[in-house]
C-alpha cells in the first residue's frame, strides 16, 4: 500500500544529521522545531474518536458506542475517511498560519479497541462494545479509513489503549490488572493484533495500568515480545498521557524520573505524551539508555511524520480545503449514522406515534435539549446540534403538532434552581404531560457523569459509574411521569448499560452526534426504522457482577454470564418482522435468506453466532459475523456474512488457540439463546458444519 522501506530511509537520513540532544527532544508530543534541518514543530497529539475533537468546528458523529450499535463496517470505514478528510482540511489550514498546537496535528490516537467488560467503566462509551470479534471488525475498518489507501497515510491511526485496560478509573495509575492467559489471547488482545497484522495501523498507545505487574507502557511481554516480535508491528508506540510518570510516582517500579524514561525506551516505548522524556539524557549520561535506542525511537516516529507526507509538498491530500469541514454531504452522514445506531429496546405498540392523531407532544427531561447529552466525550464542536427537543419540535411544526416542554429536573441535583424547593420542575412536567397525548422522556447522562478519570468536564473525579441507576432526581421525575403521561415514551442519552424500568416504549439512544434531535424525530413517527443493536449486555444490577477490579472473564459479557440480563448483547427491535431461510455455506463467507415479512422498510442486521464442540469454547456461542442490509417491506434479500476466520478455533488454559472440527453456526437478527429469541421474535436458523 505505501512504501515504508522508502520512508524508514528518508527518516534514517534525517535523523542521522541529528545531534543526540536534538534526537532526544522529538521524542516528547510536543516535538519542538529544529530550523538548522528544516524540521518544524510538531505536536503528536490528536483526537477523532468520533469526529475530530478539541479543535474548532467540525463534524459530530455519533458516540463510539453508538457506532458500535450500527453493526455496519462499511458505514464504519465511511465515517472514519470522513473524520481524516476533515483533519486534513483543517492541518492544511492551521499550518498555513503556523498554528501546531495540539490536537491540530495529523497522528490521530483513536480508535480506542479496549473491551468494555464491566459496565460501571466510565470510558465505555469511547469503546465499541464488549464482544472481541465485533470491536475487531469495526476497529480495522475505522483505522483503514483513518489511513486511507493512497500514496500517503491520510492520517496516522492509533490502537489503545494497550492492553487489559478498563477500569476503574480512579485506581488507574497504580493499578495492576491480572489476566490469565487464556483471557488475554481470547478477550484483550485480538482487536489490538487484528489492528496491527490487518489494518496495518501506525501507532499503538499504551495503557496507564500494569498487565501481570509490568507498566503497560514499559511491558517487555507487551511491548516487545507481543507487539514488535510476535506480530511483527512497524510503526511507533506512544505513552499514554504522563503514563510514564507513573513508573516512579504510583506504581513504583522505578525510583526516578530518568528510570522510567529508560524503562519505557527500552521496552519500546517511541513516544512520551508527558515529560518524563525531558530527562532522557539524564538516562543517558546515568547509562541507562544508549544512543541507539534513542535513535530507533526517533527514527520510528520520522518514519511515520514521511508516510504521511509531512515533508512533501505536493502530498495528494495537501490540497484540501478548509470549506471541506463541517459541510452539507458530512452531516448527512451524521444523520445516517445517528437513526441507524439508536437501539428500540420496548414497544407496546405506541411507536411509531401517527402524527395524524397525535395533536400534543410533551417533551420532557434535562436531556430534551441539552448538547452535551448529543456530544458524549473526545468531541469536536459542530455548528449544527440538533437537540432532541430541536428535532422534535421541528418535525411537529411541519405536521401542526403543538410540543410542550419542560426540563423536569436538574440531571443529578435535587433542584434546578438554587433557591428553589427540591423538585422544582415536576409539576411542570406533570401538568404537561396530563395535557399530551404522548409524553416523550428524555433522561440519561452525559459526559460529566459516565466519562475519563479526572477529565475536566466531569462531575465526579473518577468518571465511573456505582450502579445502573440514573440520577435520583430523574427516578423521581419518571416516577411521576409514568402516573401522568397518557402514554410515556422513554429516550435514554447514555454510553452504557442503564436499568431504567419506566416506559410505554424505550428507546436507547446513545450519545448521537450533532444530528440526534432530528434521527429521533424520525424514528419517534416512523420515518425511519430504528435498526440499531447492542454492543454490550445491559443487567439489571452491578451486583450480578464480579469486583469492578476482578479482571477475569467469568461472568462478564454475553460469552460468560449465566443469570437472567435485562436487555442481551444483539438485541435491538424494529417496526418490522423477518424471517430467515436457506442458510449455506459459501467459503468463507454464509449466505441466507432474510424476508421482512412487515409494512415498514428497514434495515436488517443479521448476525452469525457459532459454538465450537470443545470444553475450551465460551459458555455460550459467540459472535461470528454480521451484516447490514436494507430490505423493503415485503422483500426478501440474500445476506452475504463473513465469517470470522478464527471462527473453528478455541483458545485454551494455556493461551493457546487451537482448532476443532466440529461447529455450529447460529443465523438470526439476535444470539440464539432463549431470552433473546423470545424478545426479538425471531428463529435462528441452525447450520451445523463437521
Amino acid at each position: 500500500m505505501r512504501n515504508r522501506e522508502e520512508a524508514v530511509a528518508k527518516a534514517t537520513e534525517l535523523v542521522g544529521k541529528m545531534t543526540l540532544e536534538e534526537k532526544a527532544s522529538q521524542l516528547k508530543y510536543d516535538a519542538p522545531a529544529i530550523p538548522r534541518l528544516g524540521i518544524p514543530a510538531y505536536n503528536w497529539w490528536n483526537e477523532v474518536l468520533h469526529g475530530v475533537a478539541r479543535a474548532g468546528t467540525a463534524t459530530v458523529f455519533p458516540q463510539a458506542i453508538g457506532l458500535a450499535a450500527m453493526f455496519d463496517e462499511n458505514m464504519q470505514e465511511k465515517i472514519a475517511s470522513t473524520i481524516a478528510g476533515e483533519a486534513r482540511a483543517k492541518y492544511n489550514g492551521q499550518s498555513k498560519h503556523n498554528d501546531r498546537d495540539i490536537y491540530k496535528g495529523l497522528t490521530v490516537w483513536s480508535p480506542n479497541i479496549n473491551i468494555f467488560r464491566d459496565p460501571r467503566w466510565g470510558r465505555g462509551h469511547e469503546t465499541y462494545g464488549e464482544d472481541p470479534y465485533l470491536t475487531s471488525r469495526l476497529g480495522i475498518r475505522f483505522i483503514k479509513g483513518l489511513q486511507g489507501d493512497g500514496k500517503y497515510l491520510k492520517t496516522a491511526a492509533c490502537s489503545k489503549h494497550f492492553a487489559v485496560h478498563s477500569g476503574p478509573e480512579a485506581v488507574r495509575h497504580q493499578f495492576n490488572a491480572v489476566a490469565n492467559p487464556k483471557d488475554m489471547a481470547e478477550t484483550y488482545l485480538p482487536a489490538f493484533e487484528a489492528t496491527v497484522k490487518e489494518a496495518e495501523v501506525e501507532s499503538v498507545m499504551g495503557a496507564y495500568n500494569r498487565v501481570n505487574g509490568e507498566p503497560a507502557c514499559g511491558s517487555e511481554t507487551l511491548l516487545k515480545k507481543t507487539l514488535r516480535e510476535k506480530w511483527g508491528f512497524q510503526g511507533h508506540v506512544v505513552s499514554d498521557c504522563w503514563a510514564v510518570s507513573d513508573f516512579h510516582l504510583n506504581h513504583k517500579v522505578t525510583d526516578t524520573a530518568p528510570e522510567s524514561a529508560a524503562l519505557a525506551l527500552k521496552n519500546g516505548c517511541d513516544l512520551n505524551c508527558g515529560n518524563t522524556y525531558l530527562h532522557m539524557m539524564e538516562a543517558y549520561h546515568e547509562g541507562l539508555v544508549t544512543e541507539e535506542q534513542i535513535t530507533t525511537a526517533c527514527i520510528r516516529l520520522f518514519t511515520t511524520r514521511y508516510l504521511l507526507g509531512l515533508f512533501d509538498e505536493n502530498c495528494e491530500y495537501n490540497s484540501i480545503p478548509v470549506t471541506d469541514v463541517d459541510t452539507d454531504e458530512n452531516d448527512a452522514l451524521a444523520l445516517k449514522a445517528a437513526e441507524n445506531s439508536m437501539v428500540l429496546l420496548e414497544n407496546d405498540g405506541t411507536l411509531p406515534l401517527d402524527p395524524n392523531v397525535v395533536k400534543t407532544i410533551a417533551v420532557i427531561g434535562p436531556n430534551a435539549d441539552s448538547i452535551p447529552a448529543l456530544e458524549g466525550n473526545y468531541n469536536g464542536t459542530s455548528s449544527r446540534y440538533v437537540t432532541f427537543l430541536r428535532g422534535i419540535r421541528s418535525y411537529c411544526k411541519a405536521h401542526n403538532i403543538r410540543v410542550l416542554y419542560s426540563l423536569g429536573c436538574h440531571l443529578f441535583k435535587d433542584r434546578t434552581s438554587g433557591l428553589a424547593q427540591a423538585d422544582d420542575r415536576i409539576a411542570e412536567a406533570a401538568m404537561y404531560a396530563e395535557m399530551a397525548d404522548v409524553t416523550i422522556a428524555c433522561v440519561g447522562l452525559d459526559a460529566g457523569l459516565e466519562g475519563e478519570e479526572g477529565d475536566t468536564g466531569n462531575e465526579y473525579f473518577s468518571g465511573d459509574k456505582n450502579d445502573l441507576l440514573i440520577p435520583e432526581s430523574q427516578r423521581k421525575l419518571l416516577s411521576v411521569l409514568q402516573k401522568y403521561a397518557k402514554k410515556l415514551v422513554t429516550v435514554i442519552a447514555a454510553g452504557s448499560s442503564l436499568n431504567v424500568p419506566e416506559g410505554d416504549a424505550k428507546i436507547f439512544a446513545w450519545y448521537p452526534g450533532q444530528a440526534g434531535g432530528t434521527a429521533l424525530a424520525e424514528i419517534l413517527f416512523g420515518e425511519v426504522s430504528p435498526s440499531g443493536h447492542l454492543p454490550l449486555t445491559f443487567y439489571h444490577d452491578v451486583n450480578d457482577l464480579p469486583d469492578f477490579e476482578d479482571y477475569r472473564m467469568n461472568q462478564r459479557t454475553y460469552r460468560y454470564f449465566t443469570g437472567d440480563v435485562l436487555y442481551p448483547f444483539g438485541f435491538g427491535l424494529n417496526y418490522t418482522s423477518w424471517s430467515l431461510s436457506g442458510a449455506r455455506l459459501d467459503g468463507p463467507k454464509i449466505l441466507v435468506n432474510v424476508h421482512n415479512e412487515g409494512k415498514s422498510d428497514c434495515d436488517a442486521v443479521v448476525q452469525v453466532y457459532v459454538h465450537c464442540d470443545s470444553p475450551d469454547a465460551p459458555t455460550f456461542p459467540r459472535l461470528c459475523g454480521f451484516a447490514r442490509i436494507p430490505i423493503a417491506a415485503g422483500k426478501t434479500e440474500v445476506a452475504e456474512i463473513p465469517l470470522d476466520k478464527l471462527s473453528a478455533t478455541v483458545v485454551n488454559d494455556q493461551g493457546e488457540r487451537v482448532s476443532v472440527s466440529r461447529v455450529k453456526y447460529y443465523i438470526g437478527m439476535s444470539q440464539p439463546d432463549e431470552k433473546s429469541v423470545r424478545m426479538c421474535g425471531v428463529q435462528p436458523v441452525e447450520l451445523e458444519v463437521n
